[in-house]
């Protein structure tokens, strides 16, 4: 029986991101904090729910001068543990009602691997893939649970490369020290508990500390996503979410700098060497974006490998069962890069603590009113091209 769909009540909303990020198959890109962010940003937001209570967040934009629309399931719908057939069999569901709300075309990029044919069932349904909107074509993934449940620090250590466990011992010989904002944590009595390697900001300073801290952290993003060939969003935007995915308890973000850290609200004390955000959702801690100053990489060996292995033993003392190091390739590209592939440095660092490729089925779409779709892209365009033009 295909699924039912209606917009969300008042308790719905109260228990969302138990539901959409902390549950099965969770995607922090379904969460109310990531709502918010995009009404601010421009997008309409509607909060849905299937009759079974799963929440679905829809973003759409109305075209320019023609009736209708486009909408977005980011990550959506979130598997929630079921069968591939019951997603897409949402997902549709989903499409349809739309549909019947104006909205002329639905695309999705929900995470379902491949290999549970998840991209034939949802052509049988009338979608047809298109290119990725978030990264979704794939993701490395090191597994942290067994058959016997989660593995032990050891363990973990064990699985990384012998040449990045030297850089992560000789990064912490040098005394470097990861300082850690989590929205989940407060109190100088972090810092002990992880042995000295990891300082956690307390929580009467988190939330002005943390804005110092990120605000450099997006610029080094600026520098590295110009050496690696990917953008980032404008800074007061990409800080005000990454604050509000941190308060929501959904974003951890580490960095190290070159001195000890001295709390204070004012800005960090030190030269940020790198820095990384991550995500929690379902049973994943997904590496996010990261960067490094790579004219000190020399002087300062295995920054971004010491934030890393920092990353892995909160997901390990967290018990989720993956860290989720995201993807290595660029748009358009579906493969393991190959040797000489401007990529290949990347996958080898993600291989080396022991990731492994796991192909998705990638984003799709579903038309249902290709006219009105085509004059509203048309007109859309065309409008933007006009805005650009004005400012210009």
């Amino acid at each position: 029986m295909a699924p039912g769909l209606r917009e969300a009540t008042a308790a719905d909303l109260a228990t969302w991101d138990a539901r959409a990020v902390d549950g099965p198959g969770g995607s922090v890109w379904q969460s109310r904090a990531w709502g918010e962010h995009a009404a601010r940003v421009g997008w309409r937001v509607r909060h849905l729910a299937f009759d079974d209570g799963l929440p679905l967040l829809v973003l759409h934009r109305p075209w320019a001068l023609v009736p209708g629309g486009s909408a977005y399931l980011p990550r959506g719908p979130v598997p929630a543990g079921e069968p591939a057939a019951r997603t897409a069999e949402r997902l549709a569901a989903a499409a349809d009602h739309l549909a019947t709300a104006g909205i002329d075309v639905v695309a999705s990029d929900a995470e379902v691997p491949v290999e549970t044919g998840y991209a034939a069932l949802l052509a049988a349904a009338g979608f047809r893939p298109i290119d990725e909107i978030h990264p979704s074509r794939h993701r490395m993934t090191v597994r942290l649970a067994g058959v016997d449940g989660p593995i032990g620090e050891a363990d973990a250590w064990g699985g990384i490369a012998k040449t990045t466990r030297q850089r992560i011992g000789s990064a912490r010989r040098r005394g470097l020290v990861v300082r850690r904002f989590d929205g989940r944590l407060g109190g100088g009595d972090d810092a002990a508990r992880d042995d000295g390697h990891v300082a956690t900001a307390p929580t009467a300073v988190r939330e002005i500390a943390a804005a110092a801290a990120l605000g450099p952290f997006h610029a080094l993003l600026v520098e590295t996503g110009a050496r690696r060939g990917f953008t980032i969003g404008a800074r007061d935007g990409s800080v005000a979410w990454w604050l509000a995915a941190m308060r929501a308890g959904h974003l951890v973000y580490l960095e190290v700098r070159d001195v000890p850290p001295r709390w204070t609200s004012g800005a960090p004390d030190g030269a940020l060497l790198g820095g990384a955000i991550f995500f929690r959702h379902g049973d994943r801690l997904t590496y996010g974006h990261s960067g490094d100053r790579q004219e000190l990489r020399a002087e300062h060996p295995g920054v971004v490998h010491l934030i890393l292995w920092e990353a892995m033993r909160i997901a390990l003392a967290e018990g989720r069962a993956e860290l989720d190091l995201g993807g290595v390739d660029v748009a358009g590209a579906r493969e393991i890069p190959a040797a000489g592939d401007p990529m290949r440095g990347l996958y080898e660092f993600k291989e080396a603590f022991g990731g492994r490729w796991l192909d998705l089925a990638g984003a799709h779409e579903r038309v249902a009113r290709p006219r009105r779709y085509a004059a509203g892209r048309a007109t859309s365009a065309a409008a933007r091209l006009a805005r650009g033009l004005r400012r210009g």
